[in-house]
Protein backbone atom coordinates (compact mmCIF):
# COMPACT_ATOMS: atom_id res chain seq x y z
CA UNK A 1 0.00 0.00 0.00
CA UNK A 2 1.15 3.55 -0.58
CA UNK A 3 2.41 5.22 2.32
CA UNK A 4 0.22 7.95 2.17
CA UNK A 5 -2.77 6.01 2.59
CA UNK A 6 -1.52 3.73 4.52
CA UNK A 7 -1.03 6.83 6.98
CA UNK A 8 -4.63 8.16 5.65
CA UNK A 9 -6.65 5.06 6.93
CA UNK A 10 -4.28 5.35 10.25
CA UNK A 11 -5.44 8.65 11.37
CA UNK A 12 -9.12 8.39 10.02
CA UNK A 13 -9.12 4.92 12.42
CA UNK A 14 -7.83 6.28 15.72
CA UNK A 15 -10.05 9.61 14.91
CA UNK A 16 -6.88 12.16 14.51
CA UNK A 17 -8.55 13.15 11.08
CA UNK A 18 -12.44 13.51 11.94
CA UNK A 19 -14.69 14.70 8.73
CA UNK A 20 -18.49 16.39 9.95
CA UNK A 21 -19.10 18.56 6.98
CA UNK A 22 -22.59 18.30 7.49
CA UNK A 23 -21.95 19.70 11.32
CA UNK A 24 -18.80 22.11 10.72
CA UNK A 25 -16.04 22.65 13.64
CA UNK A 26 -15.58 26.05 13.96
CA UNK A 27 -11.63 26.64 14.77
CA UNK A 28 -10.59 30.04 16.50
CA UNK A 29 -10.14 32.27 13.56
CA UNK A 30 -13.78 31.85 13.18
CA UNK A 31 -13.65 29.68 10.22
CA UNK A 32 -16.10 26.84 9.77
CA UNK A 33 -13.99 23.50 8.78
CA UNK A 34 -15.60 19.87 8.30
CA UNK A 35 -12.47 18.30 9.67
CA UNK A 36 -10.76 18.21 13.23
CA UNK A 37 -7.54 17.19 13.19
CA UNK A 38 -5.59 16.04 16.48
CA UNK A 39 -2.59 14.36 15.85
CA UNK A 40 -1.56 14.08 19.25
CA UNK A 41 -3.91 10.83 19.40
CA UNK A 42 -1.14 8.86 17.29
CA UNK A 43 0.71 8.82 20.95
CA UNK A 44 -1.50 6.85 22.43
CA UNK A 45 -2.39 4.12 19.41
CA UNK A 46 1.10 2.24 19.04
CA UNK A 47 0.61 0.52 15.77
CA UNK A 48 -0.51 3.85 14.10
CA UNK A 49 2.48 4.91 16.11
CA UNK A 50 5.38 3.07 14.50
CA UNK A 51 3.90 3.96 11.33
CA UNK A 52 4.00 7.44 11.66
CA UNK A 53 7.56 7.53 13.39
CA UNK A 54 8.92 5.01 10.50
CA UNK A 55 7.21 6.98 7.90
CA UNK A 56 9.02 10.29 9.13
CA UNK A 57 12.45 8.51 9.40
CA UNK A 58 12.03 7.50 6.14
CA UNK A 59 11.30 10.97 4.64
CA UNK A 60 14.34 12.24 6.25
CA UNK A 61 16.47 9.46 4.71
CA UNK A 62 15.35 10.46 0.97
CA UNK A 63 14.81 13.87 1.12
CA UNK A 64 17.35 14.75 3.53
CA UNK A 65 20.07 12.53 4.23
CA UNK A 66 22.46 15.22 5.88
CA UNK A 67 20.68 16.25 8.86
CA UNK A 68 22.20 16.47 12.09
CA UNK A 69 19.61 17.71 14.16
CA UNK A 70 15.90 17.01 14.47
CA UNK A 71 14.36 20.00 16.12
CA UNK A 72 10.62 19.55 17.16
CA UNK A 73 7.69 22.17 17.06
CA UNK A 74 6.55 23.06 20.38
CA UNK A 75 4.47 21.49 21.46
CA UNK A 76 2.97 19.20 18.87
CA UNK A 77 6.09 18.14 17.45
CA UNK A 78 8.47 17.02 20.87
CA UNK A 79 7.13 13.77 20.91
CA UNK A 80 8.08 13.07 17.06
CA UNK A 81 10.81 14.91 17.06
CA UNK A 82 11.85 12.57 19.80
CA UNK A 83 11.31 9.39 18.69
CA UNK A 84 12.13 10.15 15.25
CA UNK A 85 15.76 11.25 16.17
CA UNK A 86 15.80 7.72 18.63
CA UNK A 87 15.48 5.89 14.82
CA UNK A 88 18.04 7.74 13.12
CA UNK A 89 20.62 7.71 15.54
CA UNK A 90 20.58 11.59 15.78
CA UNK A 91 20.11 14.64 18.12
CA UNK A 92 17.20 16.18 18.40
CA UNK A 93 15.55 19.71 20.44
CA UNK A 94 12.42 21.49 19.86
CA UNK A 95 11.55 25.26 19.58
CA UNK A 96 9.37 26.70 21.96
CA UNK A 97 6.36 29.17 20.48
CA UNK A 98 8.33 32.11 22.33
CA UNK A 99 11.07 32.89 24.98
CA UNK A 100 10.94 31.65 28.15
CA UNK A 101 10.34 34.10 30.59
CA UNK A 102 12.68 32.44 33.32
CA UNK A 103 16.33 30.92 33.52
CA UNK A 104 18.18 31.78 30.60
CA UNK A 105 14.88 32.69 28.74
CA UNK A 106 15.91 30.04 25.36
CA UNK A 107 13.51 29.71 22.71
CA UNK A 108 15.44 26.67 21.31
CA UNK A 109 15.76 23.59 23.89
CA UNK A 110 18.05 21.30 23.32
CA UNK A 111 21.96 22.09 22.14
CA UNK A 112 22.30 23.58 18.67
CA UNK A 113 25.71 24.74 17.02
CA UNK A 114 25.84 27.37 14.06
CA UNK A 115 25.91 25.67 11.15
CA UNK A 116 23.97 22.46 11.87
CA UNK A 117 21.84 20.86 9.57
CA UNK A 118 18.76 20.94 10.71
CA UNK A 119 14.86 19.31 9.62
CA UNK A 120 11.99 20.82 11.51
CA UNK A 121 9.62 17.98 12.42
CA UNK A 122 5.44 18.99 12.41
CA UNK A 123 2.91 17.52 12.73
CA UNK A 124 -0.01 19.19 10.85
CA UNK A 125 0.58 22.09 8.53
CA UNK A 126 -2.15 24.31 7.48
CA UNK A 127 -1.63 28.15 7.01
CA UNK A 128 2.31 27.58 7.93
CA UNK A 129 2.58 30.20 9.81
CA UNK A 130 3.85 28.85 12.97
CA UNK A 131 5.96 26.37 11.57
CA UNK A 132 7.86 29.23 9.99
CA UNK A 133 8.22 31.18 12.76
CA UNK A 134 10.00 28.06 13.84
CA UNK A 135 12.37 28.03 10.70
CA UNK A 136 13.24 31.75 11.14
CA UNK A 137 14.16 30.98 14.89
CA UNK A 138 16.39 28.38 13.93
CA UNK A 139 17.88 30.60 11.35
CA UNK A 140 18.32 33.30 13.25
CA UNK A 141 20.43 30.77 16.28
CA UNK A 142 22.36 30.20 13.04
CA UNK A 143 21.27 26.99 12.11
CA UNK A 144 20.77 25.65 8.04
CA UNK A 145 17.41 24.58 7.60
CA UNK A 146 17.47 22.03 5.27
CA UNK A 147 13.72 21.40 5.11
CA UNK A 148 10.77 20.23 7.25
CA UNK A 149 8.45 16.56 7.60
CA UNK A 150 5.39 16.50 8.74
CA UNK A 151 2.47 14.34 9.25
CA UNK A 152 -0.25 15.58 7.56
CA UNK A 153 -0.56 18.93 5.52
CA UNK A 154 -3.90 20.72 3.84
CA UNK A 155 -2.10 22.01 1.20
CA UNK A 156 -3.89 25.00 1.34
CA UNK A 157 -2.65 27.68 -0.44
CA UNK A 158 -1.86 30.22 1.88
CA UNK A 159 0.49 27.96 3.50
CA UNK A 160 2.42 27.02 0.09
CA UNK A 161 2.84 30.28 -0.84
CA UNK A 162 4.10 31.15 2.76
CA UNK A 163 6.43 28.08 2.28
CA UNK A 164 8.01 29.25 -0.99
CA UNK A 165 8.07 32.56 0.69
CA UNK A 166 10.24 31.20 3.33
CA UNK A 167 12.39 29.25 0.86
CA UNK A 168 11.91 26.07 2.72
CA UNK A 169 10.49 22.56 1.70
CA UNK A 170 7.69 20.35 3.21
CA UNK A 171 7.29 16.39 2.97
CA UNK A 172 4.11 15.30 4.48
CA UNK A 173 3.17 11.52 5.38
CA UNK A 174 0.12 12.36 3.52
CA UNK A 175 -2.09 15.50 2.67
CA UNK A 176 -6.02 16.23 2.85
CA UNK A 177 -6.47 15.10 -0.77
CA UNK A 178 -5.66 12.02 0.31
CA UNK A 179 -7.51 11.60 3.56
CA UNK A 180 -10.66 12.26 1.60
CA UNK A 181 -10.70 10.16 -0.99
CA UNK A 182 -9.46 7.42 1.82
CA UNK A 183 -12.28 8.81 3.88
CA UNK A 184 -14.83 8.46 1.29
CA UNK A 185 -13.45 4.77 0.26
CA UNK A 186 -13.83 3.46 3.31
CA UNK A 187 -17.66 5.09 4.53
CA UNK A 188 -16.26 7.80 6.58
CA UNK A 189 -17.97 10.60 4.50
CA UNK A 190 -20.39 10.14 1.30
CA UNK A 191 -18.31 10.11 -1.74
CA UNK A 192 -20.41 13.66 -2.86
CA UNK A 193 -19.34 15.38 0.05
CA UNK A 194 -15.37 15.36 -1.20
CA UNK A 195 -16.28 18.17 -3.67
CA UNK A 196 -17.16 20.15 -0.78
CA UNK A 197 -14.22 19.15 1.47
CA UNK A 198 -11.98 20.37 -1.69
CA UNK A 199 -13.84 23.74 -1.49
CA UNK A 200 -13.24 23.98 1.61
CA UNK A 201 -9.16 23.55 1.40
CA UNK A 202 -9.52 25.95 -1.87
CA UNK A 203 -11.03 28.84 0.04
CA UNK A 204 -11.24 28.68 3.83
CA UNK A 205 -13.16 31.72 4.12
CA UNK A 206 -15.49 30.93 1.52
CA UNK A 207 -18.40 28.95 3.22
CA UNK A 208 -20.65 28.22 0.15
CA UNK A 209 -19.48 24.33 0.61
CA UNK A 210 -21.63 24.20 3.71
CA UNK A 211 -24.38 24.60 1.57
CA UNK A 212 -23.32 21.99 -0.51
CA UNK A 213 -21.50 23.91 -3.03
CA UNK A 214 -19.34 21.72 -5.63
Amino acid sequence: MEYSKLIAKDLLSIGAVFFRPQEPFTWASGIKSPVYCDNRLTLTAPKVRDDVENGLAQLIREHYPETEVLMGTSTAGIAHAAITAHLLGLPMGYVRSGNKDHGRQNRIEGKLQAGQKVVVVEDLISTGGSVIEVVDALRDAGANVLGIVSIFTYRMQKGLDRLASANVQNFSLTNFDEIAAVAAEEGYIAEADIARLIAFRNNPSDESWIGGAK
